[in-house]
């Protein structure tokens, strides 16, 4: 399993062409077929979506990619991180892979990423798959992370892994998410808890939220005034970071969309 992942790794083909703003997007893809964006959440990268490359790139073009601000993509001002920026960088992404319609899988903050992606630029959106994150913003209202010091920000990341999260996952996802510079942080967090986003905005798109047996977004068929063909599903006993703590049963429920309700 280490010696297959390390190679879907070294064969990964990136791709430097793509920019927003000026701003160059480190993105990578993978394999042959109809395309699957994987877009990670905060203060995140794509190494995020590892177990994912190695399975989905069999039969699926796999493109990863860091948002504007995290992993080696380049990154704006504090101020300018917008949830507009990180649509884009997507767009810039799929654009420069040359797919048409594409699903997009987001994680965390990614799913905010998608949602906003979905509403810019709706032509090109296949499906939704939102990871423990939100695709109804509204949700969001009220929500307030506090100042985000590094000692904040380290017990939120401790806030988001259950007992069965083996300590080396632990520790591999604190180490990126904790190294992101205090503007990512800052920056990329006020983007998705801009009140302008918790709109009305409809999204026709097939779309599907996968939660985390621990989660704290809330579910509720109000959520279908926006989203017109949506599921939600969870996978019990698993942390924030499902696709990572229990990727067989993640990849299979991602594979039944891909196969079942996607419109590539």
């Amino acid at each position: 399993m280490a010696f297959a992942l390390a190679l879907s790794t070294c064969l990964a083909t990136p791709l430097a062409a793509a920019s927003v703003e000026d701003l160059p997007i480190k993105s990578s893809v993978m394999g042959r077929g109809e395309t699957v964006i994987f877009v990670h959440g905060w203060t995140c990268d794509e190494t995020a979506w590892d177990a994912q490359v190695e399975y989905f790139s069999e039969n699926y073009r796999v493109v990863t990619l860091d948002l504007p601000g995290h992993g080696i993509s380049a990154s704006p001002a504090k101020e300018d991180f917008s949830m507009d920026l990180f649509a884009a960088a997507v767009e810039a992404v799929r654009n420069e892979v040359g797919a048409d319609k594409v699903v997009l899988v987001g994680h965390s903050m990614g799913g905010a990423v998608i949602r906003q992606y979905a509403v810019n630029y709706p032509d090109h959106v296949a499906g939704l798959v939102a990871v423990d994150g939100p695709l109804d913003m509204r949700t969001m209202a009220g929500v307030n992370f506090g100042e985000l010091t590094l000692e904040q920000r380290g017990q939120f990341v401790d806030s988001m892994f259950v007992e069965g999260t083996s300590e080396e996952l632990r520790a591999e996802i604190r180490g990126v998410m904790l190294s992101a510079p205090a503007d990512t942080a800052h920056g990329a967090m006020n983007a998705m808890l801009d009140p302008s986003l918790q709109t009305d905005d409809v999204i026709a798109a097939p779309a599907l939220t996968v939660l985390a047996g621990q989660t704290n977004f809330p579910i509720d068929d109000s959520q279908r005034e926006v989203l017109t063909d949506w599921q939600h599903t969870s996978v019990p006993g698993t942390g924030h970071f499902l696709m990572m703590e229990k990727p067989d049963e993640f990849n299979a429920l991602l594979e039944s969309f891909l196969t079942e309700r996607a419109q590539f």
